[in-house]
């Protein structure tokens, strides 16, 4: 194929400004199915440590969510339904409480509600070695009660020690479908699907680079100030 590319774009929670140049997507390309199997990916997490303590492999490596936060009851937050619109061009800039609704718990569970849009952070650091990619798909068993894969991707070297991402864990993106769904702390909720790269980038996320997510915690996209 030779010729234009269209995106089409659907905001869910937010209304949002976009201007001609704007970087909105990106595209990947492959030119064979490099994708590990289980056997390859326990190879890897022995050799690399993917996570901290034991992996649970099962098509993939699984991660969960964390509802025990080690300081306060902060879990994540929560899309108002009723926002101004956001200009993509203006980093820390906007006001989460304007935006988002903070989730605490100290029960180690909260229930999400249909259609309602959620940041949460998974228990798991994470740990992308510089020769792979990752991206994030849904846990089988809970693909008919919500969906936790909208921020996807995981660059080469995310969460590698040597590009200061030592500790990082995953964003969850999650939107709750049509009924409430009780949501547990360490309840299994997606996947990392890993992926081998044609070779080793010259710049990993997070080296030298302006990489927003690298060593992240609990954390909500650029455009908001650090904390309310």
């Amino acid at each position: 194929y030779c010729g234009k590319l269209y995106a089409e774009i659907c905001p869910r929670s937010f209304s949002v400004l976009v201007r001609q140049g704007m970087k909105l997507n990106q595209i990947r390309f492959r030119n064979k199915n490099t994708t590990l199997n289980d056997e390859d990916l326990t190879a890897l997490h022995a050799q690399e440590k993917l996570v901290p303590g034991n992996a649970i492999i099962d098509d993939g490596l699984g991660f969960s969510v964390d509802l025990r936060p080690s300081q306060g009851g902060l879990v994540g937050y929560r899309a108002k339904p009723h926002t101004g619109i956001i200009d993509l061009d203006l980093i820390d800039y906007y006001d989460p409480a304007e935006f988002w609704d903070e989730i605490k718990t100290s029960q180690g569970e909260i229930i999400l509600d249909p259609g309602a849009f959620y940041i949460l952070v998974s228990r798991e650091s994470v740990h992308i070695p510089p020769e792979y990619a990752a991206e994030m798909a849904p846990y089988v068993a809970m693909v008919g009660e919500f969906r936790v894969h909208y921020a996807g991707f995981f660059d080469p070297g995310f969460g590698h020690n040597a590009a200061g991402g030592s500790g990082a864990r995953g964003v969850l993106e999650v939107r709750c479908h049509e009924a409430p769904f009780v949501l547990e702390h360490g309840q299994v909720v997606g996947r990392l699907i890993y992926e081998k790269m044609s070779k080793r980038p010259t710049k990993l996320y997070g080296q030298g680079v302006k990489s927003n997510y690298q060593g992240q915690g609990l954390k909500l996209s650029k455009h908001f100030k650090k904390s309310f």
